[in-house]
């Protein structure tokens, strides 16, 4: 079931309005048959995979908390660990190891006899993967206390706006939330389906939209240079960030109707002015966990010089592995690695000037790296990443010259890719609706902008919002979101 589908809106009104009829001892029950249902719609079989890990995970947590030795904590986290990561390595990761041994094998002259398993991927495993083990980590550590009720452990691991996409919860967040009565609040409601609306902005007329031109140059990566190939590229930035980021303040925003809070995952990433920057902008409850979780532990910025460029490059890369089982993947991770480790280390040798003007060219240079790192992100192959590389810079020059000397023919022949003028206007006009609504709410949380204006130029806002999301959407039944497949 899709956020940006007609099926979830009837699911959202029903569950939302059963919610508030329901007293609140009643609520986790209505909640957790709700997540089931809504996972059911993807893959109704894959809910034993996480009733599985759920139990183990479950009991975990309470052993290690009663456990009388750190040797007996240490061995039910482990194990928990191993359920979980299993998991992962099997679904995910298996056919890719295996692949590569095989590989491997025909280099050095051996023969791989595992076969390759033709599963598919639970949708979201990574996400609900991730929390769970920071459950155990977190009682492990004494953070968190174990939780006895089964059911609202139950409902962490699954609650489903958060379920398929994150944010990735911390227990101290979200578990102590499902204890708490709710009663209906004006404000939450209002300030939730904000959220959604701005939300399904992103997703529909932005992302579902500009994928068109973008899915074009990856399709065909041969037949396309200089700008047609330029472009799609940039698109592809807006995209993903209008897709993703669109799904987590719809999750944000069907929570905080029901008066729950879960973290904030983005932070106007574009705004960044540098790669370091970036990752506290950018999917902040996936950073955030690497961080807590094994870049400290490895060492962190607290040893020499070299142990922390490894620390780096090591969170970066499996931050690319846990994306998806690829080499695509850990070549994008190991590009936003390498790059904060050098802008990191020069930053420390140079004077640098504040100026408006510099932390403008920040920006910039910042978006160009990231985009560039997209191009792995996004394509299949490495070959295909390698072809769009390469091809950019054919002609490039000439598609300026002739941008800048005949706007409107080279527009039509660099630009619509044969998708209409009307499209790319839209596209383009929204990502600008997009950048100058961010700029205006950039220091303000997402419900709060608009806030301090008057009541008629807030409805106006919210009817043009309204309207051009009816006008303009993209309504397709197949548009899922990217973060699905991890």
């Amino acid at each position: 079931m899709l956020f940006n589908s007609f099926p979830f809106i009837i699911f959202f009104i029903v569950v939302t309005t059963l919610f508030y009829v329901l007293k609140h001892q009643y609520r986790w029950i209505l909640l957790l048959i709700a997540s089931c249902i809504f996972y059911s719609f993807f893959k109704w079989e894959y809910i034993f995979i996480l009733l599985g890990t759920i139990i183990i995970d479950y009991y975990a947590g309470i052993k290690i908390e009663c456990a009388n030795s750190n040797s007996k904590k240490r061995n039910y986290l482990i194990l928990s660990l191993i359920a979980n990561i299993g998991v992962l390595m099997v679904f995910k990761y298996y056919n890719f190891v295996n692949e590569n041994v095989s590989s491997l094998g025909n280099l050095l002259g051996f023969k791989n006899y595992l076969p390759s398993l033709n599963i598919i991927l639970p949708i979201g495993l990574s996400f609900h993967t991730f929390q769970a083990m920071s459950y155990t980590i977190e009682v492990y550590r004494g953070k968190q206390k174990a939780e006895k009720h089964f059911g609202i452990y139950s409902l962490y691991v699954m609650f489903y706006p958060q379920l398929v996409a994150g944010p990735i919860e911390r227990p101290q967040n979200i578990i102590s939330q499902f204890h708490q009565p709710v009663k209906f609040n004006y404000q939450n409601v209002t300030d939730g389906l904000k959220l959604i609306g701005w939300g399904l902005f992103k997703k529909i007329v932005i992302a579902d939209r500009v994928c068109e031109y973008v899915n074009v140059l990856y399709q065909d990566p041969t037949s396309f240079h200089g700008l047609q190939a330029l472009i799609p590229v940039c698109l592809f930035s807006y995209q993903i960030y209008c897709d993703f980021s669109g799904y987590s303040d719809i999750a944000l925003g069907t929570a905080k109707v029901m008066g729950y809070d879960l973290m904030v995952n983005f932070n106007n990433p574009y705004y960044s002015k540098s790669i370091s920057e970036f990752w506290t902008r950018w999917h902040i409850s996936l950073s955030t966990w690497f961080k807590d979780y094994l870049y400290i532990p490895l060492g962190g910025n607290k040893t020499t010089k070299i142990k922390w460029a490894r620390n780096i490059l090591i969170v970066f890369m499996l931050s690319g592995l846990w994306h998806g089982a690829s080499w695509n993947f850990i070549i994008w991770g190991a590009i936003h690695g390498s790059i904060l480790i050098i802008t990191t280390l020069l930053l420390k040798k140079l004077k640098i000037n504040e100026s408006k003007l510099f932390q403008l060219i920040s920006i910039v240079a910042t978006f160009t790296i990231v985009s560039f790192a997209w191009i792995f992100f996004r394509g299949e192959t490495f070959s295909t990443s390698i072809t769009i590389i390469k091809n950019i810079p054919v002609g490039l020059s000439t598609d300026l010259i002739s941008l800048a000397t005949n706007t409107k023919s080279a527009l039509h022949h660099l630009i619509y890719l044969n998708k209409g003028q009307d499209a790319f206007i839209i596209s383009f006009t929204s990502i600008i609706i997009l950048e100058s609504i961010q700029y205006i709410k950039r220091n303000k949380p997402n419900f709060y902008f608009f806030q301090d204006k008057k009541t008629s130029i807030r409805w106006l806002f919210y009817i043009s919002l309204t309207l051009w999301i009816a006008l303009f959407g993209v309504y397709q039944s197949n548009n899922e979101f990217i973060y699905f497949q991890f």
